[in-house]
């Protein structure tokens, strides 16, 4: 017998495993057109039984040291951006407008982590929910509002083609809306957009989330 392959007490023990935890409020429907579907069963139940993640590392490297606290209000911040001809989105500028907005009363300087849905180990993607849950388990923390415009200030060599996401409690616009952050480089210009905020979003594994390191 191969050490890759179960006995047949072994497979009995799994297989009634298996059946145990099947769910029992499967509909007649359902289950008749997973009767019917075989091989999407067989497709279905090989992915959700691969082998269990291994524990991602509680540590991460600092990318970036952040100072908070520069500029009071949004309104500093937006003359800032202008002033460094920065661009400024509908919905960043709708978030810079909100009273959840807030600028930290003193200088403070924050380390910043960045993370890929992937390297939070949602190798296929993940809603915005379950990934800052995925962070603050990991020790992170969610960034506060002001690390938006703070970070597009500070971040005057950005790549090109380089979106970041700032991890934030999300703050609802004008169009009714949760929005969060989004740190760009576009066509030449360096970016603060306002981009999907929303629980449910889905993300894609190659999206980058910044975080703020916990003290």
């Amino acid at each position: 017998m191969s050490g890759n392959t179960l006995s047949l007490g072994q497979q009995a023990n799994f297989h009634a495993a298996v059946i145990k935890a099947l769910p029992r409020n499967v509909t007649p429907h359902d289950a008749l057109i997973w009767e019917q579907n075989g091989e999407k069963l067989a497709v279905a139940l090989a992915s959700a039984l691969s082998p269990i993640a291994t524990p991602l590392p509680r540590h991460f490297p600092t990318w970036k040291t952040l100072r908070l606290g520069l500029y009071k209000t949004a309104y500093e911040y937006r003359k800032a951006m202008k002033s460094a001809k920065n661009k400024v989105g509908e919905w960043a500028n709708g978030i810079l407008g909100k009273a959840e907005f807030t600028c930290a009363s003193q200088v403070t300087d924050v380390d910043l982590v960045v993370l890929s849905v992937a390297e939070l180990g949602f190798k296929e993607g993940a809603k915005y929910s379950d990934i800052c849950t995925r962070a603050l388990e990991l020790g992170l923390e969610l960034c506060p509002a002001e690390v938006g415009p703070a970070l597009r200030l500070a971040y005057k060599n950005q790549p090109k083609g380089e979106w970041l996401i700032i991890a934030m409690n999300a703050i609802t616009v004008s169009d009714g809306d949760l929005r969060v952050f989004h740190v760009g480089h576009d066509g030449g210009e360096l970016w603060l957009y306002g981009y999907d905020g929303r629980p449910g979003y889905f993300w894609g594994s190659v999206c980058r989330f910044v975080f703020v390191r916990r003290k």
